[in-house]
């Protein structure tokens, strides 16, 4: 009786608790799905990635790193033109997502429409503040 008490405790205290997947996922849809792909906030993009976040842009056979405050002034600056009409929302599937103690690596397609448009390859820390994005690949579907 005492087993089942003590299972049936232990049960009720983890429910409620997220997993480090579900975490991950969290921070990735907010911050990079919502954040950078469909116009969302500023500091929901700060807050999910980490100031040391590279984007590794492989162009003419070589790799040319763009950190996150680039991307963020590139985001304001297009953000900022009045006669710019906004881009079909963009939705986001994850294919994997992988975590090994406070490193994640999550595979990510996104598609506007029917179309996809970029398979993405994100790779995240736990810091004490939690889950960050600190890096990114990606293939851009024609």
């Amino acid at each position: 009786m005492k087993n089942l008490l003590f299972i049936l405790l232990l049960i009720g205290n983890t429910a409620g608790a997220q997993t480090d997947e579900a975490l991950v996922k969290e921070v990735v849809n907010t911050a990079y799905v919502s954040g950078i792909q469909n116009g969302g906030s500023i500091a929901d993009i700060r807050k999910g990635f980490h100031p040391t976040f590279q984007m590794l842009r492989f162009i003419d056979n070589d790799v040319k790193p763009f950190g996150i405050e680039e991307w963020i002034a590139a985001i304001e600056k297009n953000r900022a033109q009045a006669n710019v009409t906004p881009a079909p929302r963009t939705e986001g599937k994850f294919i994997s997502v992988t975590v090994s103690g406070t490193a994640a690596n999550v595979v990510l397609e996104l598609y506007r429409g029917d179309k996809k448009i970029f398979t993405d390859n994100l790779l995240l820390y736990k810091f004490n503040e939690g889950w960050r994005i600190v890096s990114k690949t990606f293939y851009r579907h024609p």
